[in-house]
This record gives structure tokens, sequence and C-alpha cells, in this order.
């Protein structure tokens, strides 16, 4: 018996699985060092939108003071990217520049 031929024919295809990686990709929520924006709204962020104590806020906007930029948080790609657009938002809201990014760690 031989098999049908033309558009109903099935065929074998060899399918290449790609390996999905145990862990997902993790990102850092870095904020950036401007002259404008208030110490005082940097510890308030952190405190609101990443859920810091007052210890570990004021660590964090020294650092970021001091050295330029420090990092806030690592998460996934889909959370940092999240967390940069609204902090980022909300900065804008209030009049600050702001300015947070997030890159794989």
């Amino acid at each position: 018996m031989s098999e049908p031929k033309g558009p109903g024919r099935q065929e074998d295809v060899d399918v290449e699985e790609r390996q999905k990686s145990a862990t997902p990709r993790r990102y850092r929520v870095l904020f950036h060092n401007d002259d404008y924006t208030t110490m005082e709204y940097v510890v308030e962020v952190l405190q609101r939108f990443f859920h810091k104590n007052e210890t570990e806020a004021l660590h964090i906007m020294l650092t970021v003071h001091k050295k330029g930029s420090a990092v806030a948080g690592v998460y996934p790609r889909d959370v940092a990217e999240t967390k940069v657009s609204d902090v980022m938002a909300d900065a804008r809201d209030r009049g600050h520049p702001l300015l947070l990014t997030a890159e794989p760690e």
C-alpha cells in the first residue's frame, strides 16, 4: 500500500526543540544620580516601590549620590521593566528627572 500523495500527505518533520534555561535571566534595576531629584524623594520611592526599610533606602540613596548609581533590586525582566516605568512616571508627575534603568545581571 502506498502513501497518499499531494496536499493531504503527511510528512515526517524533524523539529528541533529549544532547551529552556532552568532559571530565567534576571535584571538589576539601577537608580542614576542627577542634580535635581531630591534625596527625600529617592528614599520615598525606594520604600514605596521597592519595599525597602528606611535604613536600606538611605543606604541606596547615598550610594547613588556618591557613586553615581546603585542597584535597588534584581527581578525577572518584566517586573524590572514595570518598576522602571512606574517609578519614572511617578517621578515625572512630581517634576523629578529621575532616571532608572534595567540591565541583565
